[in-house]
Parts: C-alpha cells; sequence; structure tokens
C-alpha cells in the first residue's frame, strides 16, 4: 500500500510538473468569478431545451467527478456553496488546452469560463470555453473515503471529510446557525459580547483540573481556564450587567463521547435576576436554536425522540436520588452518605469532599437516566461553592443543571455575591486541594476583594454548545461536531 500510494505521489508531482512547462502557473493568486454552483442552479433554473445562456459565466471549485466520452469530456466542480458540471470539447478548447485538461486529477481547483446549457438528462452544465489551474492537488483522496467509515481517519483528517462527505459539512453549518441564533437571542434582550483572559493565574470558576501551562518572561506559572465565570464577575462588579463569552475552555480530564479536552462554553451573567429568570432564558434560548433549523420541537437522537416543548420537569437533586438512585442523603451525616455510595459501588475517594460524593452519585445514579429535558434543581451546599444559599434552606443552593438524553448542557445559579460566605466556601475548597482534590478551587483573593466593592444579585448560566449541537443535529457523539477533536497521535501525525 506504501508503495503504490508513493506512485500516485510521484505520478502527481510529474503532471504539476508538465503544467509549469506548458506554461500554466500551478498555483496562482487569485480567480475573479461571477458565479457560484448555487447561483448558477438558481439563475439558470428556467433554461429549458437546447437554449443556453446569452453570456458566459465565470466559476471555480475543486475537480470531485471526472468522465471522459472520445473527445468530450464531463466533470463535476464543487465549490462552497454546491456542485456544477462541466463540459469541455476538444474542438473547443484546441488540442494542446484540452490535453491538458485531461490531465486534471480529482482534487485539482481550476477556474472555467463558458456558457450554461442543459444536457439531454437535464443537468444544467457549463459548456467550458477556456480553464485554468487553480491549485494542483498533490495528494490523491484515498479510495475507502468514498462512502467512508473509518470514523477515526474522518476525525484526523477532517479537510477530507468535509470534502467527500456532504453530511459532515451539513452538521457544521448547522452549528454555525445554532450558535448565531444564540447570540442573536441575547444581543435581542440587551446582553453584551464581552471577552476575558483564558490564561488564568488561579486555578476556579468550576470544579476540573486544568491544562497547566507557564510564561518565561513573567516567571510564573499559568492555567488554561477551566471556566471564565469569575472574570465575568468581576465584569458585573464593573457595572456590567447584562454579558455573555462565548469561547473555549480546557480541562484536563478524560474522553468520551461527550468530553472533548477544550470545548465551547456559553456564560450568561444577568444582573437582578436569580435562578428561576434563568431557567426561563433557557428554555427560550434552547427552543429558538431549534426552530432555527426545524420548527417541530421532537427531535431524534440516538434512536429515542426528545421532545423540547414545554413545561420541561424540575426535580430537587435529592428527591431524583431517591426516585432514580434508591438513595436517601437528606438529613444525613458524611460517614453515612459515604457508606450508601460505597453500598452503590462508588469508593476510593476518601480525599475528595462530601460534594464531590454526592456529585458522582447523582452522576452515576440519576444523570443517565434523565432522557427528556429536565431541570435538577436544588443541590446540596456541599455541591456548589459559587451559588447563593437557598432561601428557604441554608443547607442547599439555588443552581439548576439542565439535563437531555443523559447528558449535562446547562448549569446555572443564583450567584453568590456575598464575600464573606464566599471566602469562607473557597477557603473549605482550599483544604480539600490540599488534601488531594485536584479539581477544587483556588483562594483567589483579587476576585473575593472585587465581591467586597459590591456585586449586584445575579443569575448565572453556562451552556456546552458542543453537547447542545450534538443533540440538535443528532449526532451520537462529541467529535462529530468540532472541527479538530483531540486525538492520540499516529506514526504519520507525529
Amino acid at each position: 500500500m506504501a508503495e503504490e500510494l508513493s506512485e500516485l505521489l510521484k505520478v502527481r508531482r510529474e503532471k504539476l510538473e508538465e503544467f509549469k512547462k506548458a506554461g500554466l502557473e500551478p498555483f496562482p493568486y487569485k480567480y475573479d468569478r461571477t458565479h457560484t454552483a448555487k447561483t448558477i442552479l438558481s439563475e439558470f433554473e428556467s433554461l429549458a431545451g437546447e437554449g443556453e445562456s446569452q453570456n458566459e459565466v465565470s466559476s471555480a471549485g475543486r475537480v470531485m467527478a471526472k468522465r471522459g466520452h472520445g473527445k468530450a469530456f464531463f466533470m463535476h466542480v464543487m465549490d462552497g456553496t454546491g456542485r456544477i458540471q462541466i463540459y469541455a470539447k476538444l474542438d473547443i478548447l484546441g488540442k494542446e488546452k484540452y490535453e491538458l485538461f485531461e490531465k486534471l486529477d480529482i482534487g485539482d481547483f481550476i477556474g472555467v469560463v463558458g456558457k450554461v446549457f442543459r444536457t439531454r438528462t437535464g443537468e444544467l452544465t457549463i459548456r467550458v470555453s477556456d480553464w485554468t489551474l487553480l491549485s494542483k492537488s498533490l495528494h490523491p483522496l484515498p479510495e475507502k473515503w468514498h462512502g467512508l467509515q473509518d470514523k477515526e481517519l474522518r476525525y484526523r483528517e477532517r479537510y477530507v471529510d468535509l470534502m467527500i462527505n456532504p453530511e459532515t459539512k451539513e452538521i457544521f453549518l448547522k452549528r454555525i446557525k445554532i450558535v448565531n441564533s444564540i447570540r442573536r437571542f441575547l444581543e435581542n434582550r440587551g446582553f453584551l459580547e464581552v471577552e476575558t483572559p483564558i490564561l488564568h493565574v488561579l486555578q476556579g470558576g468550576a470544579a476540573a483540573k486544568p491544562f497547566e501551562s507557564y510564561h518565561d518572561a513573567l516567571d510564573m506559572p499559568l492555567f488554561l481556564r477551566i471556566a471564565p465565570e469569575l472574570y465575568l464577575k468581576r465584569l458585573m462588579v464593573g457595572g456590567f450587567e447584562k454579558i455573555f463569552e462565548m469561547g473555549r475552555v480546557f480541562r484536563n480530564e478524560g474522553i468520551s463521547y461527550k468530553h472533548n479536552p477544550e470545548y465551547t462554553m456559553l456564560e450568561i451573567y444577568e444582573a437582578y435576576a436569580d435562578y428561576h429568570d434563568i431557567m426561563k432564558l433557557t428554555e427560550e434560548m434552547v427552543i429558538q436554536a431549534i426552530k432555527e433549523l426545524s420548527p417541530d420541537l421532537k427531535l431524534e437522537f440516538k434512536g429515542e425522540t426528545i421532545d423540547f416543548s414545554l413545561p420541561w420537569k424540575r426535580i430537587p437533586l435529592l428527591t431524583a436520588l431517591k426516585e432514580y438512585g434508591g438513595v436517601d442523603i437528606e438529613g444525613k451525616s458524611e460517614d453515612e452518605i459515604r457508606k450508601a455510595a460505597k453500598s452503590k459501588g462508588i469508593e476510593g475517594y476518601s480525599e475528595i469532599g462530601i460534594g464531590k460524593i454526592i456529585n458522582v452519585l447523582y452522576d452515576k445514579l440519576v444523570e443517565p437516566n434523565l432522557r427528556q429535558p429536565t431541570f435538577i434543581i436544588d443541590y446540596p451546599i456541599e455541591t456548589s461553592p459559587l451559588a447563593k444559599k437557598k432561601r428557604d434552606n441554608p443547607k442547599l443552593v439555588e443552581r439548576f443543571e439542565l439535563i437531555v438524553a443523559g447528558m449535562e448542557l446547562a448549569n446555572a445559579f443564583s450567584e453568590l455575591n456575598d464575600p464573606m460566605d464566599q471566602r469562607e466556601r473557597l477557603k473549605k475548597q482550599s483544604e480539600l486541594k490540599a488534601a488531594g482534590d485536584q479539581e477544587a478551587e483556588s483562594m483567589d483573593e483579587d476576585f473575593l476583594r472585587a465581591l467586597e466593592y459590591g456585586m449586584p444579585p445575579a443569575g448565572g448560566l453556562g451552556i456546552g454548545i458542543d453537547r447542545l449541537v450534538m443533540i440538535l443535529t443528532n449526532s451520537p457523539t462529541i467529535r462529530d461536531v468540532i472541527f479538530f477533536p483531540h486525538m492520540r497521535p499516529t506514526s504519520e501525525t507525529g
């Protein structure tokens, strides 16, 4: 196989030299086109019979198929909007130009000029009067890409996947529509999009293991952000009342169908709102994104129907643990909770706090069973160091997670703005970190100082954009909705 591929590469390079000797520039700087494939198909839709366009068009794209018929050639050329057929004849192009045209390979970029006509089979086609080589493809498409089933190769060489598989490109076009819909939704409600640092001095804003880096000039360690939360709250202190940020976050954790080391997070903060307001906003925003793709709020995902029709169910976390996991931890001591976890096969967490134990119980026993859109609300205070205490029960906090198809899509709080309470909770997190919990929050004195200046009451929300796109596009794994997911290197990629 290696020898065969090497020969194919050699042939393409030989053709490159032939084009150069014939006076063709194989990699020109630009090309002026008047029509895309889509505009040709639209503008000349009414063209019928043996008629042809009055004027010539100029189009460009990648050769995706070719077939010869004696002294004539048909090709399909693909651009960013679709495919168009082209037709070249020896008696129109002349011997030299036609013979060079025959040497074009699948994968080459060309520009063509000619009038549009309809073939006997009814396909709109450009009759080529002239053509230009725009980029010589030096690497042939592997034969196995035709009807490709090798997912690993598709993820590694996404550029070829996008080129060959229209359904892949359609997923990413839908992702763009979803992201744009969310931005419009928030901007129409007066939210401002902001940007905060990706390199953080301290680990904070979420419970996760960070990636560590180092800045030589400052001679100090830095962390890739696991969440933008604490910087966004600083902006709330500074007077920005309705803000959001959409960008990459990084977590040095496992990889699965719903986890990638870097992913896109949307975080939203609204002053003078609480988690009830944010629940309503979440419902409305997600439904608008769904309607961007389809007016039907019932979507297929992995063979099951997800119905986003309102109202979405709301279940307190402790109730969900009893209903789905058969575990009643309400009012129980830490030892009792650890024994309950052990009875469910959850062991080996002696170094972490009881909040993490509760989260592990919930992740294992509850989340996989929640298929339809469900808000899990009112978490034990130990699980959420950045959320306000529940106003009628100080042992809980005002927090919700949105679960769909067994995955967390969103996490939200009535945001803690009491600097004294926040200090005590971060102090406990620091103790857990010192005991070995790599995901615990850091004691961030600058953030606490900001809170001491005063932050208005606020509701905050984080949404995993990749998981939302997974469900809205019926994509079974997060790798299907990230252009370049992380993969182990191979001998070829290094």
